[in-house]
């Protein structure tokens, strides 16, 4: 079910690390009022023997609370026949996040969706960029589109420490999204109706914000996402490339030989029981950026869990997605209509 107004949402999870995998498009108002969730009842007291919570795990984000709030829209980007976009910005937890939203014309309110991009080099990397066509035809469809530059982004605020953390920010800043889109006030957009998409980098923030704020969202769509073990994800984009932040990472955390626990509490495939959300993944069979059995595998932990949880893999289909894209879409546009419209 979905959480409504102010009420607490269970939260917690962190974000997949994963340094190679870009979005499809990258590889060839006045003030409304603060929204907060948190896991627990503020009326709470921690038994005096409970293990402390370290701040880098699942365990420290199911505790958090989380405000997103005063959504603002900036310059004009574009005005189509179907849609005007803008930059937007928006709270999130204390820092302000840069974005892009595409707002329908007609006559509202529309069903809104949170977009979370895959990994673009952060001195690369502009507001909006890694998912055009999924804003143009989502927005052409009648849904508001807000695409999340994340924290350390664009015009986005910095948070130094984003990294070595594992990158949780990035799943605080697409539920900041969700929140500030929820309260908004504005009359093109239904907060009563919140879908999410992630693609690649983002298809494992999906997974974690399902987990950190399950009810928050109505349903949700991963494209060719990565691991749900940030180990295995940081073996696959950076071990082997090198990177000296692993070594931070291991000297931090230790390795999953050495701390078992630590990445247990870190991986979403950890606590696929919390999911509420229905949710689709889409994979090619000849992805070799994000192998499709990552995708096999979480989708077995969800089911296995039952959840509900679909599948769809396209035969031949490399990670960008470019012959199956618009039969992709289409299975995604009929996806929201049945839980959002």
């Amino acid at each position: 079910m979905r959480v409504r107004g102010t009420a607490c949402v269970v939260a917690g999870l962190t974000l997949v690390v994963a340094i190679g995998c870009t979005g499809g498009d990258d590889e060839a108002a006045p003030a409304p009022k603060t929204t907060s969730t948190s896991a627990q009842p503020s009326t709470a007291t921690p038994s005096p023997s409970k293990k402390p919570v370290n701040p880098v795990s699942l365990p420290a984000l199911m505790e958090k609370k989380y405000q997103g709030s005063d959504l603002r829209l900036g310059t004009v980007l574009a005005r189509t026949g179907s849609y005007t976009s803008y930059r937007v910005t928006y709270e999130s937890n204390g820092l302000t996040i840069s974005g892009l939203m595409n707002i329908p014309r007609g006559k509202g309110p529309f069903p809104a969706l949170v977009l979370a991009h895959g990994y673009i080099d952060p001195a690369v990397y502009t507001t909006g960029r890694g998912l055009a066509r999924e804003q143009d035809l989502l927005a052409r469809n009648g849904y508001v589109v807000l695409h999340t530059d994340y924290r350390n982004h664009a015009a986005s605020d910095d948070d130094p420490k984003n990294d070595i953390n594992l990158r949780l920010g990035y799943t605080e800043d697409v539920i900041g999204a969700a929140l500030a889109l929820r309260d908004s006030g504005r009359p093109e957009i239904d907060g009563d109706r919140l879908g999410l998409l992630g693609r690649s980098m983002g298809g494992g923030v999906v997974y974690n914000t399902l987990v950190v704020a399950p009810g928050l969202f109505d349903a949700a769509v991963a494209f060719a996402p990565v691991s749900s073990r940030p180990d295995e994800n940081i073996d696959h984009f950076q071990r082997s490339d090198n990177d000296p932040l692993v070594a931070e990472i291991d000297a931090k955390y230790g390795t999953p030989e050495e701390n078992p626990a630590f990445w247990r509490e870190v991986s979403p495939r950890t606590y696929v029981d919390r999911v509420t959300e229905p949710l689709l993944i889409h994979h090619g069979t000849a992805d070799d950026t994000c192998p499709i059995k990552w995708s096999e595998q979480m989708a077995a932990a969800l089911s296995g869990a039952g959840k509900r949880v679909e599948l769809r893999k396209y035969q031949g289909e490399g990670h960008t997605f470019y012959p199956r894209w618009p039969a992709s879409m289409d299975t995604t546009m009929d996806f929201f209509a049945r839980h959002l419209r």
